[in-house]
C-alpha cells in the first residue's frame, strides 16, 4: 500500500512516499480503517526528525489524525460498536497511509453532515481547544478571550468554540489575511501580533480591562500577560514558535492570575471519564451548526504530504490542512 514511511529520521521534505508498504495488522482491541483523509499537524514535522516526545520505533508510518471507513476485512473486537463500512474519524499512529490499525476506543462516528476532509481534522484540535476553554479556563459567557495564532488548526477551533460559548473573542495573528479568516470564523476583533505594542490595542478593545482568558498555542504567553485582566487565566497550549517560554512570576502574583496547561493526549490515561463527555458536547455543537470545521482550501494528495507539512512549517496555511488519501463519493448536501 502507499504510505509515508519514516525509516531514517529526516525532515519530511526528504522522505518519499513508499508505494509498497506492508498493510497493517489489527492487534487486540483494534479495527482496520480505510483512510480517506488525514490531518496534518506541526508535531508530524518533529516526529519525522526524531524530535517529538512520542517516537515509535522505526520504521513507522507518519501521521495521527484520520477519517475513513471501517475496512471490509477488519476484525470487530468484543465491545466495539463499529461495523464494516461505518464512517469514522479518530487518531492512530500511521494515518498517512491507505489503511491503518486503530484502537476502536480512539474512533468517533463521523457526523452525517461532515465530509472526510472535515472529519480528518477533528480528533486532536477540537477537544484540545474545548477542554482548554471549558475544563481548564472555566470560560464564562460574556468574558473576553484572546486567541493567538488564531487562524491555525487549534486556534481557529478555539475562536469558534469561544464564540459558541458566549465569549467575546479577540483574534491575534501575524497577517491581515489570517485575521480576516479569524473574523470569518467568528472573532469579534483582530490584532496583528507582529506589530509592536499590539497589547495596547487589546486593552483599548476591552475598555482597559484586558482579557479574561488567553489561549496560546504558539508561545506568546509572556507578551500576552501585558493585556490580561485581573484574575485572568492564561492557557499554555503549545510552543509552535519553537521556544519554551520563561515567565516572570511576579506578574502572576501582582495580577492575581492563573497559568494553566492543557495536554489533551494525557486524558485517555489519567482522566478517561472526561473524554466521552467532551466528545458528546462537541458533537452536539457540530450537530447544531454552532461550530463547523474549517479546512484549508488547498488539499494535498498523499504523495505531496511533505508539501503540506512544509506549508504549515512556513506559516502559509490557516485552518486544518488535509491530505487526500483516496477519493470518496461526493456528499449530496452539507
Amino acid at each position: 500500500m502507499r504510505a509515508f514511511v519514516v525509516t531514517d529520521y529526516a525532515h519530511p521534505s526528504k522522505i518519499p512516499v513508499t508505494q509498497d508498504a506492508p498493510e497493517p495488522k489489527a492487534g487486540p482491541g483494534q479495527v482496520l480503517v480505510d483512510v480517506y483523509s488525514a490531518g496534518l499537524n506541526y508535531f508530524d514535522i518533529l516526529q519525522a526528525q526524531g524530535k517529538y516526545q512520542h517516537q515509535p520505533p522505526r520504521p513507522f508510518v507518519l501521521g495521527s489524525e484520520l477519517a475513513g471507513r471501517v475496512a471490509a476485512d477488519s476484525p470487530i473486537p468484543d465491545g466495539c460498536p463499529f461495523r464494516a463500512g461505518d464512517r469514522v474519524f479518530g487518531a492512530a499512529q500511521g494515518a498517512f497511509a491507505e489503511k491503518v490499525a486503530v484502537n476502536w476506543e480512539a474512533l468517533v462516528p463521523l457526523p452525517d453532515n461532515m465530509t472526510y476532509d472535515q472529519g480528518a481534522g477533528l480528533y486532536v484540535t477540537w477537544p484540545t481547544s474545548y477542554e482548554a476553554l471549558v475544563g481548564r479556563a472555566e470560560l464564562k459567557p460574556g468574558e473576553w478571550v484572546l486567541v493567538t495564532a488564531s487562524a491555525g488548526g487549534v486556534g481557529i477551533a478555539a475562536v469558534q468554540l469561544a464564540k459558541a460559548l458566549g465569549a467575546k473573542v479577540i483574534a491575534a495573528a501575524g497577517s491581515q489575511e489570517k485575521l480576516d479568516v479569524s473574523r470569518q470564523a467568528g472573532a469579534d476583533y483582530g490584532v496583528n501580533y507582529t506589530q509592536e505594542g499590539w497589547q495596547k490595542d487589546v486593552l483599548k478593545i476591552t475598555g482597559g480591562k484586558g482579557v479574561d482568558v488567553i489561549y496560546d498555542p504558539v508561545g506568546l504567553i509572556r507578551d500576552s500577560l501585558k493585556c490580561i485582566a485581573w484574575k485572568g487565566r492564561a492557557i499554555v497550549v503549545g510552543f509552535a514558535a519553537g521556544q519554551i517560554e520563561k515567565l516572570a512570576l511576579n506578574l502572576v502574583l501582582l495580577k492575581n492570575i492563573s497559568i494553566v496547561g492543557i495536554h489533551w493526549g494525557a486524558y485517555t490515561k489519567i482522566e478517561p471519564e472526561r473524554v466521552p463527555v467532551v466528545w458528546k458536547e462537541l458533537l452536539d455543537l457540530f450537530g447544531s451548526g454552532r461550530a463547523k470545521p474549517i479546512v484549508y482550501p488547498q488539499t494535498f494528495p498523499l504523495e505531496r504530504t511533505a508539501d503540506g507539512l512544509v506549508a504549515i512549517e512556513q506559516r502559509k496555511t490557516w485552518g486544518k490542512v488535509i491530505v487526500h488519501v483516496r477519493e470518496a463519493a461526493p456528499m449530496a448536501r452539507l
